[in-house]
């Protein structure tokens, strides 16, 4: 619950006068129109929209790349069709027709697979350690370089091409490596520059820019393929990479003590309202006690549960739309993307309302993260199975994936942020921990979806939906049971030994 004065639900308490200088300090930060904390976020947003653009657009430019009219004239007389063709349509007008000069590759299936799939082994291995060193050393350096050396490597993406397969796989994992510690390093920034009331849209805003990339990289990356071919694809998306880290490594600092043009109002606002949590955790780190923590273990197996569903969704669904329902993504790109637009609205609006809630004490945190959470599975979830019964209804199956993505970006505000209510000083840390697991449903979920859908049937994509729908149920009735949005023990013994510390007293043993 937020202290009576409205200014810090975290921070250590000192005397009344301290107290009351952080209110006038916080009310004259309010009426700021661009405070630098906003100004963090804002570029952020654009960190992520643009290294979620080089994530999809891969699996969209993979259409360009790869010639396939000889093994579609193959299968033309073999394939069993759930749905009909759209009258006019033909299975050889489904393929980029590329400019003049630009390569297309005969990979295989089997292939194109691990190509997709080389970026997730890359970005499983530096989730922890990325997480780690930013929660020492601070974000800003993690994550600039992160976003940097992902687009400096797409950049390279059509001469990986041309060598072969084995080496554009190994291109797609470095670009994971280097992408797997952004979100650990915004979390380790998070925890130094976001006063813990408006924690919720400062950080749904910052993430939300993955949803915004992607529903813009969706269409753009098809009118670009078609216009100057799949290469240009690669060279504009890592271009504008490289140009947002210039300003990202201009303006930013790791903490709001050693920023450039940041006010005094601002500064003591922020660290005030943070109080001791806003430092960088040591080198040891509380591992068996983390281990042990029921409320992370609750973070870790609900984030599990919900990434199964949009990992089908992200790897599976082009699968369905175009095999099963024939639906033209080219044309329809746009369409595509809006599931991962009317998410990112939603996030940004349940980070306003998270705070708002704890801001006015209708409820605690440990009650929003999980009114949030459930309030956003639940209806994605319905919304999911019954994109399995509406057949091959082109309209109503956008229509129901559309509202189901959108009403569980409510989710953002709850579990996917939850790291930093229960310790704040290892949150970056604690977020590798769980992104790590949150990535292997990546891994899993395609290989049971093809299990499921080795007849091309509806009947067998209905098991998948259904599937990904009980898992997301399954998690957040986990996270309702043993979550928790309290700063947890052995995250406050670290709090208490820094306090000590500072005030130059005996520490107390622990």
């Amino acid at each position: 619950m937020p202290e009576q004065n409205g200014c810090s639900i975290n921070a250590i308490r000192s005397d009344e006068s301290e107290d009351t200088d952080c209110l006038i300090e916080k009310n004259t930060v309010l009426h700021r129109c661009c405070p630098i904390r906003l100004q963090l976020a804002t570029l952020m947003f654009f960190g992520f929209a643009v290294v979620y653009a080089l994530r999809v657009n891969f699996s969209v430019a993979m259409v360009a790349m790869v010639n396939t009219s000889d093994s579609k004239r193959v299968l033309n007389h073999s394939v069993v069709r759930a749905c009909p063709l759209p009258s006019g349509k033909d299975n050889t007008s489904d393929t980029f027709v590329q400019p003049e000069g630009i390569p297309q590759y005969l990979w295989d299936p089997e292939t194109q697979g691990w190509l997709l799939g080389g970026f997730f082994f890359g970005y499983l291995c530096t989730q922890i350690p990325g997480g780690y060193l930013s929660g020492h050393y601070g974000g800003r350096l993690f994550l600039g370089l992160g976003v940097l050396c992902t687009a400096v490597l797409t950049l390279l993406t059509p001469l990986a091409a041309q060598l072969g397969p084995t080496w554009l796989f190994v291109l797609r994992a470095l670009e994971g490596f280097g992408e797997g510690v952004t979100f650990p390093a915004m979390m380790a920034l998070w925890t130094r520059w976001a006063p813990p009331l408006e924690r919720s849209r400062l950080m749904t805003f910052s993430g939300s820019g993955a949803n915004f990339g992607a529903f813009v990289a969706l269409p753009l990356t098809g009118y670009i393929c078609q216009t100057l071919g799949w290469p240009s694809v690669f060279y504009i998306c890592g271009g504008v990479g490289c140009i947002w880290a210039v300003f990202w490594f201009v303006l930013v600092s790791n903490d709001p003590r050693t920023h450039r043009w940041i006010s005094h109002g601002e500064r003591e606002y922020i660290i005030n309202s943070i109080g001791p949590q806003g430092t960088g955790h040591g080198w040891s780190v509380p591992l068996l006690h983390m281990l042990l923590s029921v409320p992370l273990w609750a973070i870790i197996i609900t984030q599990m549960c919900l990434n199964w569903s949009y990992y089908t969704l992200l790897t599976s669904l082009p699968t369905y739309m175009d095999n099963i329902l024939h639906f033209d993504l080219k044309s329809n790109s746009f369409l595509s993307g809006l599931p991962y637009l009317g998410a990112w609205l939603f996030s940004v609006l349940s980070g306003v309302v998270a705070d708002f809630l704890i801001e006015r004490g209708v409820f605690s945190v440990t009650t929003v993260r999980k009114l949030l959470t459930f309030a956003g599975v639940l209806p994605s979830a319905a919304f999911l199975v019954a994109v399995g019964y509406v057949g091959c209804d082109h309209i109503l199956t956008v229509t129901f994936l559309t509202l189901g993505s959108t009403i569980g970006g409510a989710s953002a505000s709850g579990v996917f942020i939850n790291q930093i209510d229960i310790a704040p000083q290892f949150a970056g840390f604690l977020l590798g921990i769980t992104n790590t697991f949150g990535t292997i449903p990546g891994v899993v979920a395609p290989i049971v979806t093809g299990y499921f859908t080795e007849d091309h049937t509806l009947a067998g994509w209905r098991k998948v939906f259904w599937v990904a729908a009980l898992i997301n149920v399954v998690g957040a009735v986990i996270f309702t049971i043993f979550g928790s949005g309290n700063v947890q023990p052995w995250a406050l013994m670290e709090e208490k030994r820094e306090e000590v510390e500072a005030n130059g007293t005996t520490p107390v043993p622990t």
